[in-house]
C-alpha cells in the first residue's frame, strides 16, 4: 500500500460520531480526524502491514488517523533513536502518548527502549516523561531472557516514591500504568510496589466527557488473580 491507499482505507472506515467527539475535544488540535477508535484501527493496520518507510510518511500527515497507523505499522528493528526523538515532539494530543509508548507499541520493542526509558524518565519534558514510564510497563510485560532484572525495575518503583508527589499531574497515570505493570512481575516487585500504590493512593483519571473511576494500584495488586498468581 502507498499513502493514496492508506487515505482510500481511512475514508471507507470513517466514523461520524468519532469525528464529532473528535472536533469537540480536539478543537485546538492542529491535525483532523476520521474518528477511527483504535480497536479498528489495529484491524485496518494489519490490512496494511508492517512498512517502516511508509511510516515514516504517514506520520508527516495532518490526520491523527495515519499518525496512529504510522505507529503501528512501524517496524522496531528498523527504528532508530533519532527518529524516536523527533517524534516524540509530536505526540502530545489525542491518545498519541498512549499509543506510541504503551499498548504493545512497536516504538517500545525496539532493542534500545531500555535505554531510551531512562534517558526520558530525566528529561525536562514531561511528554517525554509520560513516554518513560509507558515503555517501562511495555517492559514489564516481557518475558524474553533479555528482559529487564528485578533490580531494574525496583530502581523505577524507588524512583516512582521519590517524585510522584512533585510531579506533573499529566504523568500521574503513566507512572502508575507502569507500577501496575512492575507489580505484576514478581512475588518481591508486588510487595514492593504496593507499598508505593499505597502512598500515592488512588490517581484520578480524566477523559473527557466520560466518568471514570480513579486507577487504584493497591486494589489491582492485590486482586484474587494476583494473590493466586504469587500464591501470596
Amino acid at each position: 500500500m502507498n499513502e493514496s491507499d492508506v487515505l482510500k482505507l481511512l475514508k471507507e472506515n470513517q466514523n461520524k460520531k468519532g469525528i464529532e467527539n473528535w472536533n469537540e475535544m480536539e478543537a485546538d488540535s492542529p491535525y483532523k480526524s476520521f474518528g477511527i477508535g483504535l480497536t479498528v484501527q489495529r484491524k485496518l493496520a494489519k490490512q496494511v502491514g508492517k512498512n517502516h518507510e511508509l511510516a515514516k510518511r504517514l506520520w508527516d500527515s495532518d490526520y491523527y488517523d495515519m499518525k496512529v497507523l504510522a505507529v503501528l505499522i512501524d517496524d522496531p528493528k528498523m527504528i532508530t533513536r533519532e527518529q524516536m526523538e523527533s517524534q516524540v515532539e509530536d505526540v502530545d494530543f489525542g491518545l498519541m502518548v498512549h499509543i506510541y509508548s504503551a499498548c504493545g507499541a512497536p516504538v517500545a520493542k525496539t532493542a534500545f527502549i531500555d535505554e531510551v526509558a531512562d534517558d526520558w524518565v530525566k528529561s525536562s519534558n514531561s511528554v517525554k516523561r509520560r513516554c518513560a514510564y509507558g515503555f517501562v510497563y511495555e517492559l514489564s510485560k516481557s518475558k524474553k531472557k533479555s528482559a529487564p532484572s528485578d533490580d531494574y525495575f525496583h530502581r523505577y518503583i524507588d524512583h516512582i516514591e521519590k517524585t510522584f508527589k512533585t510531579e506533573d499531574k499529566s504523568v500521574h497515570l503513566s507512572m502508575g500504568a507502569a507500577l501496575l505493570g512492575i507489580g505484576k512481575r514478581s512475588l518481591g516487585l508486588n510487595k514492593a510496589a504496593i507499598e508505593v500504590a499505597k502512598y500515592m493512593g488512588p490517581i484520578p483519571v480524566e477523559s473527557g466527557k466520560t466518568q471514570c473511576d480513579p486507577m487504584d494500584i493497591t486494589k489491582h495488586l492485590t486482586s484474587d488473580y494476583v494473590v493466586k498468581k504469587f500464591a501470596l
